[in-house]
């Protein structure tokens, strides 16, 4: 463990804090320093040992190592509305559990969701005294609001999230390509990000009906051709309308290719997969397991090497949670229907840690986790000063024991519902203190702020 020393020197404290990280992942690579923070930022990173005179000093033991904190950018909330699936209480407990300093929430599944101003106002009401980790949010767009979407943007979303199927709620209906594009020429003029969950309506409607408690005829019933349909049309829009782009939860093989091609020829687009895609494959699903059930769903092996691959070369950028719980009553645990479950992975606490046990067995070094985990979603987000250590960054830090084990407990789980396929399962990776923005949290501290995006 770690040891932290208080210099009772009063008049001699120009920096709040310094940490002495034999290992520390700077610039992409380890290395051995001492960080110096003031008032919540990095102020300077020097070899270590060097330290100017400082009020608090952490240093690492030797199975330690020093990371930014972790940056989740898919994350459902539900509040207000639907706090019985989750709230931001149990939401930011668990972000900081899992070494999480920042997330952004989801549109949907709120209500209201934030679809309006308006809507973000009551959101972030809601939200403002309960995070224990800093927050900020995604809109949404649908049909009847297309003429909202630059005073969405002016009141400070970090980009608006629209389906081209069925959301599965209805106060949140999917666009047709045409408002599709109609919504990009309007985002692309105040220089705004576009996310698509991309799954064609027409393909699903001609698909197997998902129905009972066999996992292949779920994954079936969103066939890849539904994913490689819809993302064409969004490189399609994309390259007519210049709007950047992104594509959540990649889940195939095929969807991988096209976002190659079409990066390789330029068009504004970016891509995310998830965790239970890295980790999971169909074949080891069981039958009547909805903890495992997400659109699109978990596919095979070749998928999976494919998003890995995908991820070594530059195709997928980035690796995020897609938390998106639910109550044990909709996920039908006791009957394990698949098609009548609710679709959605909790996964918040324990994405990095399932994500990194996989990478070590695959040799993918940790700094390619926490480039995907850190560093790439902050900047898809426009976060200059989150997911990196360096100077002029907020002080989001984490200290973790990099080669330990653990295995997840019901008692160990801080999501509001206990559901989770990877209850039971070792991870890799254990978060021995954390720092947001220079403050060390402990498991009860709300120190969360609410971010926005600032559209200058």
């Amino acid at each position: 463990m770690r040891s932290t020393v208080r210099d009772d020197n009063e008049q001699d404290r120009p920096v709040d804090l310094v940490v002495h990280a034999p290992r520390a992942l700077v610039d992409g690579r380890e290395q051995a320093v001492s960080i110096a923070v003031r008032m919540g930022r990095i102020v300077g990173i020097e070899p270590l040992g060097t330290a100017p005179p400082h009020r608090l000093v952490a240093t690492l033991e030797p199975d330690e190592i020093l990371i930014p904190g972790l940056v989740d950018t898919h994350v459902h909330i539900n509040e207000p509305g639907r706090t019985d699936w989750e709230g931001f209480d149990t939401a930011t407990a668990a972000a900081a559990a899992a070494g999480v300093t920042t997330l952004i929430d989801m549109p949907l599944n709120s209500l209201p969701p934030t679809l309006t101003a308006a809507a973000l106002a009551t959101k972030r009401a809601a939200a403002r005294g309960r995070c224990r980790v800093d927050v900020g949010f995604w809109g949404g767009c649908v049909p009847t609001n297309l003429a909202d979407l630059p005073e969405l943007f002016a009141a400070g979303v970090f980009g608006v999230k629209c389906f081209l199927q069925d959301s599965g709620v209805p106060e949140f209906p999917p666009v047709t390509n045409g408002e599709m594009r109609t919504a990009m020429r309007t985002i692309a003029e105040v220089g705004g990000l576009l996310l698509v969950h991309a799954e064609d309506p027409g393909v699903l409607h001609t698909s197997p009906t998902p129905q009972g408690r066999d996992y292949q005829a779920f994954v079936a019933s969103r066939p890849e051709s539904a994913e490689t349909a819809a993302i064409a049309s969004c490189i399609e829009a994309a390259t007519v309308t210049r709007c950047r782009t992104h594509i959540v939860h990649v889940s195939s093989a095929g969807g991988v290719e096209l976002i190659r091609r079409a990066k390789a020829a330029g068009v504004p687009i970016t891509a995310e997969t998830c965790p239970h895609y890295l980790v999971f494959d169909a074949q080891e699903i069981p039958d009547g397991a909805p903890q495992y059930k997400c659109c699109p769903p978990i596919r095979g092996r070749a998928d999976q090497d494919a998003l890995w691959a995908g991820l070594a070369d530059g195709t997928v950028d980035i690796v995020v949670s897609d938390h998106s719980p639910s109550t044990a009553e909709l996920k039908l645990l006791d009957v394990g229907d698949l098609g009548l479950a609710w679709g959605g992975i909790g996964g918040l606490q324990f994405g990095f840690g399932a994500v990194w046990a996989q990478a070590a067995r695959r040799g993918v070094p940790l700094a390619d986790v926490v480039g995907w985990m850190s560093t790439g979603p902050a900047r898809l987000a426009g976060l200059d000063h989150k997911g990196r250590l360096e100077v002029g960054a907020d002080a989001d830090l984490v200290i973790l024991a990099d080669a330990d084990t653990y295995t997840v407990t019901d008692e160990s789980i801080r999501h509001r519902n206990k559901i989770t396929p990877y209850l039971g399962r070792e991870l890799r990776g254990v978060v021995r203190a954390r720092w947001l923005r220079g403050t060390e949290l402990s498991d009860e501290l709300v120190a969360g702020r609410l971010i926005s995006h600032d559209p200058r």
